[in-house]
């Protein structure tokens, strides 16, 4: 046979298999896929995870699996998703924490912006101040006009240092110009057993919601700058008092830096349908939040806008933590 011929049909044969494959190839996700939440179970992260990996698992065909991987307040987590392979089969369900740690934090083991991939934002949910049910204090003004009075003797707790809810705390410190002493708990449970008989003054926090629908706090403000469509009737601080502040909890998604963009747009196609649906809009409402969806360039301009925030922050307030 001609060599010519023999070499056109073995390229033809080869053309032909290739095609084949391509067209044949599974699409993503092929295998499980790991939504990694930083946390421990039973908070909102961890909530919302579940939420989206039950709908992912129904509509993708293939299991999300949610593992949870608590410390260092998620920077354990999120640096496992950092260092974990490019290949769209770990995900990681990050929050305003991710943004905050690079602010109050000499040592993160990873870089959010060079190591990561953000996918969406998908829920906010305000910082509820709440305090006791039995303490004299009914709004923002009480607690100011408290604090000026007695300054350094009211206390304010939060989740942990270096998060959204005890820099929200400090951030009222420096915009009221009041000298209240943070007093930080490991997680949000201790320190409600000391905020519901008043052994502390005040507390934000995002997971405060179900305290004050069970009756156990009062919630006197949301640090959003709206008021929240789970609690139309608890007015801002902004709006008490404050004028400017604005802290808002956020949650969204992220994968490591380098994933193929094949698993990067069908993630965020099927996050988009998720928080588009009013029956998961309802959900999120139920948490205290509201679905909140930003992708793409938006969500990559909040995030820059959030790290210099919490940075000037850190500044302003000469926050210093310990690490």
């Amino acid at each position: 046979m001609n060599v010519k011929i023999i070499a056109a049909a073995v390229l033809a044969a080869a053309c032909g298999w290739t095609a084949t494959a391509a067209t044949a190839a599974p699409g993503y996700p092929e295998r499980p896929v790991q939504l990694l939440v930083p946390y421990p179970p039973g908070g909102i992260t961890d909530i919302v995870a579940r939420i989206i990996a039950e709908n992912m698992t129904k509509t993708l065909g293939q299991t999300f699996v949610v593992e949870n991987r608590p410390g260092a307040g998620g920077m354990t987590g999120s640096d496992a998703v950092a260092k974990s392979p490019a290949d769209g089969y770990t995900v990681l369900m990050g929050s305003v924490a991710n943004t905050t740690f690079p602010a109050v934090n000499k040592k993160v083991p990873y870089d959010l912006v060079n190591d990561l991939t953000p996918l969406c934002r998908v829920m906010s949910v305000p910082n509820y101040l709440v305090v006791g049910v039995d303490t004299p204090y009914k709004t923002v003004a009480d607690l100011i006009a408290g604090a000026k009075a007695h300054p350094g003797e009211l206390t304010f707790a939060s989740s942990g240092p270096g998060a959204s809810p005890h820099l929200s705390g400090e951030l009222l410190k420096v915009m009221a110009g009041i000298n209240i002493v943070h007093v930080p708990y490991k997680g949000s449970g201790p320190a409600f057993v000391d905020l519901i008989p008043g052994r502390v003054t005040m507390m934000f926090d995002n997971a405060a919601y179900s305290q004050v629908r069970a009756g156990k706090l009062r919630a006197i403000a949301v640090s959003t700058p709206e008021r929240s469509p789970a609690a139309p009737d608890v007015p801002t601080v902004a709006e008490s008092g404050v004028p400017g502040f604005a802290v808002t909890s956020w949650y969204g998604l992220w994968v490591p830096k380098g994933t193929p963009e094949t698993a990067i747009e069908t993630l965020k196609a099927k996050l988009k349908e998720q928080f588009s649906d009013p029956a998961m809009q309802q959900k999120m409402l139920a948490l205290g939040g509201k679905a909140d969806l930003l992708c793409d360039g938006e969500f990559v301009t909040f995030i820059d806008s959030e790290l210099a925030k919490w940075k000037k922050l850190v500044v302003d307030a000469n926050i210093k933590i310990d690490n």
